[in-house]
């Protein structure tokens, strides 16, 4: 019990700190406001340019906006460290000085550089830039990309789930040093551990071996299905729905089959044995290019695309009270909007755990692959 009130605590008071310093975020951006209507989205196209805007990752949170009597448009939200390597060496400073903008309008001067932020990609202008200009393709034409090394929303989405799992698993294990049964939040765990160890560990990688690899599964299916489930909440985190982190765990589970692969493993991906030799070299190139590309690759996209496509389909479900609002009226848009979102809701709650499951499924199953006793003599 004290460990579920310690943990509640910690949440609390992160969750505070986190609406503080919203206090501090908003702002106004009336030049671009004034050439979109207010900021405001209405139309089918402003829909779907909002929705595929709010899955990509940003520098800054932006929990909600409202449009002013003066026509203003105040967001509000939490600015986050910008950190780029320019030509001028290492520039920082805080995301809000871009004020929400995001199409180049708002040009932001540096230790002698100029920047502008263009589809959530930060660019240096030339030197004798003073403005942004683009192509008929809307590419920046007098600017160049920058090494981005800031702090977005999905990094603060990753360092706050491992250090909340830090946490949590800390306190499990030093129950299980001092008390036969855990007590308090740790029961919760406990169950989705041994769920993990037995079901997915064992039966694929083997009695022999699944000790060695069951700490990186527990680590996987945690941190997938906390991010999936925060992913749902209004913060607006769609960090397993950006392609660079799904590849970056897929990359995790390549690199462990393949440094712990053993010698049959290999010999029968490279030299298949019991089949002609002309054929042996054929079956090699389809052996090496499955394990190296197609499994990784099957693992980064059917989390990525999964995830992504749940966020739009919730999205494309709550944006139907304004572009049905004429044909069924507020209270009849609203409503089905309401009601399908609900529902599509609860079925992402079941989603984000599957797709938790089904990636340390099939890594413990290339694991166990990998690491199979094979017989010398088949």
């Amino acid at each position: 019990m004290k460990i579920a009130q310690k943990t509640i605590k910690f949440l609390t008071i992160a969750i505070v700190a986190f609406f503080t310093a919203t206090t501090f975020a908003s702002g106004t951006d009336k030049k671009h406001d004034d050439q979109n209507d207010g900021g405001r989205v209405n139309t089918k196209e402003e829909v779907e340019a909002y929705i595929l805007h709010h899955i990509k990752d940003s520098h800054d949170f932006s929990l909600f906006s409202y449009t002013g009597d003066n026509g203003e448009r105040h967001h509000f939200g939490f600015p986050l460290p910008i950190i780029l390597w320019t030509s001028e060496g290492l520039v920082t400073f805080m995301s809000s000085e871009f004020h929400h903008n995001d199409d180049g309008h708002v040009i932001v001067e540096k230790n002698g550089a100029k920047f502008a932020k263009v589809h959530s990609k930060i660019y240096e202008l030339d030197e004798s830039a003073s403005s942004i200009s683009f192509d008929e393709t809307h590419h920046p034409t007098n600017a160049h990309k920058v090494l981005d090394f800031s702090i977005t929303k999905s990094v603060v989405g990753i360092l706050f789930i491992g250090l909340l799992l830090l946490f949590w698993f800390s306190r499990l294990a030093k129950q299980y040093k001092t008390k036969k049964v855990p007590t308090g939040f740790a029961r919760v765990l406990e169950p989705l551990v041994i769920y993990v160890r037995d079901e997915i560990a064992k039966p694929n990688i083997g009695e022999k071996h699944y000790r060695r690899f069951t700490g990186y599964l527990l680590t996987v299916f945690f941190f997938i299905w906390v991010l999936n489930l925060l992913g749902l909440t209004p913060f607006g985190f769609n960090v397993t729905g950006q392609l660079a982190v799904t590849a970056c765990l897929a990359i995790f589970t390549l690199v462990i089959y393949t440094v712990s692969g053993t010698k049959g493993y290999w010999m029968h991906m490279v030299w298949m044995p019991g089949v002609p030799v002309l054929i042996r070299p054929v079956l090699a190139i389809i052996e090496l290019a499955g394990a190296l590309l197609i499994k990784p690759f099957s693992l980064l996209v059917r989390l990525f695309a999964n995830i992504s496509a749940g966020h739009i389909v919730v999205m494309s479900l709550i944006a139907i009270m304004f572009t049905l609002k004429e044909s069924l009226g507020v209270v009849g848009a609203t409503g089905l909007s309401l009601v399908l979102s609900f529902f599509i809701t609860l079925i992402e709650v079941l989603v984000a755990f599957l797709q938790a499951y089904i990636f340390t499924m099939l890594s413990a199953l290339f694991i166990g692959m990998a690491v199979e006793d094979h017989d010398e003599h088949h």
